[in-house]
């Protein structure tokens, strides 16, 4: 099964272990706006594409996978999952199966507001968490929360617009300056035209960081849960990290996945304090973590394409060797050695692709579209 990874930017780490995946069984496809994009070399084939907030970004990737017979499509970016989620059908009827959730779960953790309902209503713990100034400072003036506190967009990636006040001075400072990096980041784009409940508040938590990989299959049901513990960040995200056993987080793991439903990969961040385990984050998508459980044992990307194939995965892939600390460290790559093609398809072509006639064609050649 060929397999395709979108705005693969830096992350050659990924097209490697799927190209491990596959063998020489099948090839592995990467695309970027950019060409000089570093995880574009690592591919059998890679393509420039229009950026994921131009109208024909999801028509040129329906070409690529028609013409490629791409079996899976691994998204990478949280801005590309709400588009790839609306035209979810459009790609399976081409016989490509996008790992991407239903719009609704897609919103529900891209809301970071939203998410924190969610997990509440499981029954789980999650910080005080307030969407205007005016709520914050009251909540502080009760005593219910204290500085240091957390301001962050409410639809936010990579810690962009995130900031720790210690002080009311410092929360006015830090709210304002929020709003600013929002409107002057491709977030604006993102957030709504709520813009009075765009950013976040909350308190701050003193513990220990955790990322949790929840697993589920492509039909929504839950597998398992990979868990690390943070040892380093760097701009969001996890540079270094021991993967562990915590019975506690495996179950509060498999609550989520078994409440969401959320289809392949739920990234989240939890907390534990001395007041019990917290979940802060959820990212519907193969996140910066899993390759941390993927050195360790696991292989998520074989498990994505045998599940993608009809075939049972080997329960081995699901386990991962406890104790095992890894750290991301600094490479170089040409880039300019292969010369990735400019993909593009029209509107007309599209059409063309998933007429009645088209789809009648590839079942005569034995490509038969996957049903919704």
């Amino acid at each position: 099964m060929n397999v395709m990874l979108t705005c693969t930017g830096r992350r050659s780490y990924s097209v490697e272990i799927f190209k491990e995946a596959v063998g020489d069984r099948s090839l592995v496809f990467a695309c970027d706006s950019s060409s000089d994009a570093p995880a574009l070399q690592k591919a059998d084939k890679a393509f420039i594409v229009p950026r994921v907030d131009q109208e024909d970004y999801v028509d040129t990737l329906l070409a690529i996978c028609d013409d490629h017979q791409i079996g899976l499509l691994i998204p990478a970016l949280e801005p590309e999952l709400l588009v790839l989620a609306a035209n979810r059908a459009r790609f399976l009827a081409i016989g490509t199966v996008p790992l991407v959730s239903t719009p609704e779960i897609i919103a529900t953790c891209f809301d970071k507001l939203a998410a924190q309902n969610f997990l509440s209503d499981c029954g789980l713990l999650v910080p005080h968490t307030f969407d205007s100034l005016a709520a914050a400072r009251t909540a502080v003036s009760r005593g219910d929360i204290a500085f240091p506190l957390v301001v962050k967009p409410r639809h936010g990636v990579s810690s962009i617009g995130m900031h720790c006040p210690e002080d009311d001075e410092e929360l006015e400072l830090f709210y304002r300056l929020a709003k600013k990096q929002i409107k002057h980041s491709f977030l604006a784009q993102l957030s709504g035209t709520d813009s009075q409940r765009n950013i976040l508040i909350q308190e701050q938590l003193l513990g220990e960081e955790y990322g949790m990989d929840v697993v589920n299959d492509l039909n929504g049901n839950y597998v398992c849960t990979f868990v690390k513990r943070k040892i380093r960040m760097r701009a969001g995200n996890t540079d270094q990290a021991v993967t562990v056993r915590d019975d506690r987080l495996e179950k509060i793991g498999q609550i989520i996945g078994e409440k969401l439903g959320h289809i392949g990969l739920l990234d989240c961040d939890a907390f534990i304090t001395k007041h019990g385990c917290y979940v802060i984050d959820m990212n519907a998508r193969i996140g910066g973590g899993y390759p941390f459980a993927h050195i360790a044992g696991a292989n998520l990307p074989a498990a994505l394409i045998a599940w993608a194939s009809g075939q049972p995965p080997d329960p081995a892939w699901f386990n991962i060797e406890p104790n095992v600390a890894a750290s991301r460290f600094e490479g170089l790559l040409v880039t300019n050695r292969k010369s990735p093609e400019t993909a593009c398809s029209t509107i007309e072509q599209t059409v063309a692709r998933l007429s009645p006639k088209s789809i009648q064609d590839r079942c005569e050649r034995g490509t038969r579209p996957i049903a919704a």
